[in-house]
């Protein structure tokens, strides 16, 4: 088998190939989107705070939502509730870029549309993430996580790469139109795939929505394996993932950079993020998954010390597109373990808690890192976050054998 045999095996199913195609429609707009907000952010505040701000409003609603969407997904027509949630962050774009056309928007509309936009975007997670067991083997389904991954971090470097240019000639408002576009197209798609009925419809209730919540967090934090990989990536995501969450304060005031470095830069990102993911998406395995997790947190440390450390750009986005690898293999493989690891009818609220991991801890350290920014300049928290994320890598390689032996063996 090629070197990209697993990969294959995954987009040879049509179904699978249509799932990936409007992720890929969806994601890029996403980006797009994430850059023109945090562009526009930047320019009616000139604060790091209010760009981590935003950064938190889309993300964060997330620690509140996800838990239940998880629940909800697990109970409810799956593909209902993805298209309902994307339509909603459609229309939250397209309100953003009304308000931003005709001149009125602040910086206190833009954080109550991305809380719109944060809220939909945790039902639409686990709702569609739980799908893709139903549109492939289960033999399948770690390349299947891996290729929907490298889907994410393919649209992290085209949204950008599309992004930049546009904003810096006919400004944000285009950048954000197509967002609205993308998910249109994407919702449009989902009726035509044809999904395993056993993954469409979630279990009947079996109790309330909150004791079905409760009961995910209680499953997930007792699996010997699926509670500590979940613990460590949350962690590490506070400390390191917060950096890619409000870039604008660290292109214009440690390299003097503007919209075209800021691309650049999310570009390199997105690129180290797809060649990592590639490799990532060939192995088709789950055997060392547990270890490439673990110590993909120790480097992607040390690139973004990196990344702060000098003032020369070139290098800084050589670090950057070294740090999206980093991020690209933690992500993917710690997906992997938990989806494959799950019980079936527990797999939505699994997901749902990868997503707030995702989506709740990077917010939380956009947040930190933006105020803190203000204060003592960017560089120094970055380095103390980055110091800290060592030591929970030490932490964690002292205990990866014992997690592995309970997520690369599901029973």
């Amino acid at each position: 088998m090629g070197p990209f045999g697993a990969l294959g095996r995954a987009l040879s199913h049509r179904d699978a190939r249509i799932f990936f195609s409007a992720s890929l429609t969806a994601w890029t707009g996403l980006w797009m989107h994430r850059i023109a907000v945090m562009w526009l952010a930047w320019e009616l505040t000139r604060s790091s705070f209010w760009v981590g701000m935003v950064a938190f409003c889309d993300l964060a609603p997330a620690v509140v939502f996800s838990p239940i969407a998880g629940a909800v997904a697990d109970r409810m027509n799956r593909v209902k509730l993805t298209m309902i949630a994307q339509g909603v962050i459609g229309a939250q774009a397209l309100g953003i870029a009304i308000l931003t056309w005709t001149g009125v928007i602040s910086i206190t509309s833009l954080l109550v549309f991305e809380v719109i936009g944060g809220i939909a975007a945790s039902f639409a997670q686990p709702a569609r993430q739980a799908l893709m067991p139903g549109l492939v083997p289960r033999a399948d389904l770690p390349a299947a996580v891996a290729c929907n991954s490298l889907t994410f971090n393919v649209a992290r470097f085209l949204g950008p790469a599309i992004a930049g240019p546009m904003v810096a000639i006919w400004g944000v408002v285009p950048a954000i139109l197509c967002n609205v576009a993308a998910y249109v197209v994407a919702t449009a798609s989902l009726p035509l795939m044809k999904v395993d009925p056993a993954h469409i419809q979630g279990h009947a209730p079996e109790a309330s929505l909150l004791a079905e919540t409760v009961e995910g967090v209680r499953y997930a934090a007792n699996h010997p394996g699926i509670g500590p990989i979940l613990l460590f990536a949350g962690i590490s995501a506070i400390l390191l993932r917060g950096v890619q969450e409000v870039l604008p304060p660290y292109v214009e005031r440690l390299f003097d950079q503007g919209a075209a470095g800021l691309a650049l830069l999310t570009a390199a990102i997105g690129i180290g993020a797809l060649v990592a993911g590639l490799w990532v998406a060939s192995r088709g395995r789950l055997a060392g998954t547990t270890r490439i997790a673990v110590v993909a947190i120790g480097v992607q440390a040390l690139c973004a010390m990196g990344f702060v450390a000098t003032g020369w750009f070139p290098f800084a986005v050589l670090c950057g597109a070294l740090y999206g690898a980093c991020a690209s293999i933690h992500g993917i493989s710690v997906q992997t373990l938990a989806q494959s690891a799950a019980l079936t009818r527990m797999r939505g609220r699994t997901l749902a808690l990868w997503g707030l991991i995702t989506r709740a801890c990077p917010a939380l350290g956009a947040l930190v890192l933006g105020t803190a920014g203000e204060v003592f300049g960017m560089r120094l928290p970055t380095l103390i976050a980055a110091s800290a994320a060592l030591l929970v890598t030490l932490w964690g390689v002292t205990r990866m054998r014992g997690w592995a032996r309970h997520l690369e063996n599901p029973t």
